[in-house]
């Protein structure tokens, strides 16, 4: 069914939900998974951060390796093959060029992830994946209960 499924993650909870549920699907599947987060930097990339702490490009892609690390330890840890990348640029395009690039069968991802009040439904970039994208999308609400009480 799914051999390959891609997580992109900023970080967020609602990543970190899809993420486990992504990894549970691949243990479940004996599949693979992959990764991603995508730095999107703008025009702000290249300023300098006060201090020694680099430029707001290199902090961001710290973060973002951080992200991807993380959810690869909680694969290995539950015996699924993890692979992960850090990309730069639009994250609704880099995730769905990635998805073809590495030919992935499903896409797993949170209902939202960092933005605010313009994203409080629908994330916008899980609205773009899921309007685009030629591989399925199982999309992740956060702290789900069940509508019906038992």
């Amino acid at each position: 069914m799914y051999d390959r499924i891609l997580v992109p993650t900023d970080g967020s909870d609602f990543a970190d939900d899809a993420a486990d549920t992504a990894l549970e699907l691949a243990a479940t599947l004996d599949a693979r998974v992959d990764v991603l987060c995508v730095v999107e930097t703008g025009p702000l990339g290249s300023v300098a951060l006060p201090g020694d702490g680099g430029s707001a490009a290199d902090v961001l892609g710290e973060r973002a390796a951080e992200f991807v690390s993380s959810v690869a330890e909680r694969g290995e840890s539950r015996g699924v093959p993890v692979e992960t990348a850090v990309r730069d640029g639009t994250p609704v395009k880099e995730i769905l060029d990635y998805a073809d690039e590495v030919d992935a069968d499903v896409i797993v991802m949170g209902t939202r992830g960092r933005g605010g009040l313009s994203r409080m439904m629908l994330g916008s970039v899980t609205e773009g994946v899921t309007r685009h994208s030629e591989q399925d999308v199982l999309v992740v609400g956060a702290d789900r209960t069940p509508v019906l009480e038992e």
